[in-house]
């Protein structure tokens, strides 16, 4: 029988950072993840596939909690917005990776008892 303090949470994945978990988010912060000199505003929009205004409101959110670094600067005369990933935000990103991972292991493992398992009411339970 397994410990009940191992049980207890065991499937809560505390680690899942909610900031990078969101769907958009996790594009952004993986497409920086893969370039350490970092992304213009355009390249990552289109890497993505998101709306200007949706990338800036996500970068924002992103900026905010430490994750990115944005800087403002021109090429010739044009604008430019080039975000990076901070030294936080890779490590943040990283520990976010470790936990989805188990959560995939997991999974695998759950997937595999399944296919063995023969379908068996747990004692005492009746269906209504």
């Amino acid at each position: 029988m397994t410990d009940k303090k191992e049980v207890e949470g065991r499937y809560a994945y505390e680690g899942l950072d909610r900031v990078l978990h969101e769907k958009a988010r996790l594009g952004i912060v993986t497409s920086l993840a893969a370039r350490a000199d970092g992304l213009l505003f355009t390249d990552l929009k289109n890497l993505c596939n998101l709306t200007d205004g949706n990338l800036s409101r996500h970068l924002t959110v992103l900026q905010e909690a430490g994750i990115i670094d944005i800087q403002k600067g021109f090429r010739g005369r044009r604008p430019q917005t080039l975000t990076r990933l901070t030294d936080g935000g890779r490590k943040r990103y990283l520990e976010y990776i470790t936990v989805l991972e188990s959560v995939l292991a997991d999974a695998v493992d759950a997937a595999k008892v399944a296919r063995r398992a023969k379908k068996v009411m747990p004692e005492g339970f009746s269906p209504a």
